[in-house]
C-alpha cells in the first residue's frame, strides 16, 4: 500500500459513490465512507489491515 495519505476508492466500486475509501499513512491505514468524506474514519495498524485483506480474500461471499 502506498503511504501517501491519498484516499482511494476500490476499482470495483463502479464509481457510484457506494463504497469505502482507503488511505495509507505513515503508521496506519485509514478507512472512510465515500458518501461522508468529512465524517469519521477508522484507523488500523498495518498488521491489522493486512490480516483483514487476507481474510476477505479467502472468505469472499458466494454470489
Amino acid at each position: 500500500m502506498v503511504r501517501d495519505g491519498v484516499w482511494r476508492a476500490s476499482t470495483r466500486s463502479g464509481g457510484e459513490g457506494n463504497c469505502v475509501e482507503v488511505a495509507g499513512f505513515a503508521e496506519t491505514v485509514g478507512v472512510r465512507d465515500s458518501k461522508d468524506r468529512p465524517g469519521p474514519a477508522l484507523t488500523f495498524t498495518e498488521a491489522a489491515w493486512a490480516a483483514f485483506v487476507q481474510f476477505t480474500a479467502v472468505h469472499q461471499p458466494m454470489r
